[in-house]
């Protein structure tokens, strides 16, 4: 079907910046909307930021964060500024898209990559 694939994510200290990656591949006909989930430990999956005809951040994120589409609208990318202990968690990409050969739109996750600020 579709595939998503992370990358980017690592350790770094409080107030520093990592940018994560994701890139979808498989029987994509078209992406309408990308973004980003997270989840620490013992917490439910949060929306982080969405883009697609808009663009959405979580409160705890905003002017710290930074989502963008790559040109080949296949890609999206989280620029993470002034990061902070809180950020802590495993970050998963997420697409709602239309499969090749099916008419119905679906969501797909990445296996997600963790992102671990420490103080």
């Amino acid at each position: 079907q579709v595939q998503l694939v992370e990358s980017g994510g690592g350790l770094v200290q409080a107030g520093g910046s990592l940018r994560l990656s994701c890139a979808a591949s498989g029987r994509v006909s078209s992406i309408n909307a990308m973004g980003w989930y997270r989840q620490a430990p013992g917490k439910q999956r949060e929306l982080v930021a969405i883009i697609g005809g808009s663009t959405n951040y979580a409160d705890s994120v905003k002017g710290r964060f930074t989502i963008s589409r790559g040109n080949a609208k296949n890609t999206v990318s989280l620029q993470m500024n002034s990061l902070k202990p809180e950020d802590t968690a495993v970050y998963y990409c997420n697409a709602e898209a239309l499969v090749k050969f099916e008419g119905a739109k679906r969501e797909f996750w990445g296996q997600g990559t963790q992102v671990t600020v420490s103080s």
